[in-house]
């Protein structure tokens, strides 16, 4: 009997939580739904965003989120020689594996 009741307390606990999370969006999301291109839809551009939530830090989301406005940006930071550049490249490239795989048809 405290099984039901436990699972229907944590239920409506939680169901505010994750609903908040389901549209709480970001930094790519918000990036992708703004760009022209045409699989940018709500549901290919949430994809995208968890899979940016699982790899790169608030921070680097807005930085990769200026990609999609200006992907001039990208080619810069791909050809630049500094260490830092270098490591949020790695950490980008991850992202976009990690998006491909998961959101990928």
């Amino acid at each position: 009997m405290k099984k039901p009741v436990l699972l229907a307390t944590l239920s409506v606990v939680s169901l505010p939580l994750l609903s908040s999370f389901a549209f709480a969006g970001g930094p790519i999301q918000s990036a992708c739904l703004r760009s022209d291109r045409p699989g940018a839809t709500k549901s290919m551009c949430g994809c995208i965003q968890q899979a940016a939530d699982q790899t790169l830090t608030n921070s680097e989301q807005r930085r990769a989120a200026s990609f999609f406005k200006d992907p001039d940006k990208a080619h810069k930071v791909w050809l630049s020689k500094s260490d830092r550049d270098d490591e949020f490249w790695e950490r980008y490239k991850n992202f976009g594996a990690t998006a491909e795989a998961y959101c990928g048809g």
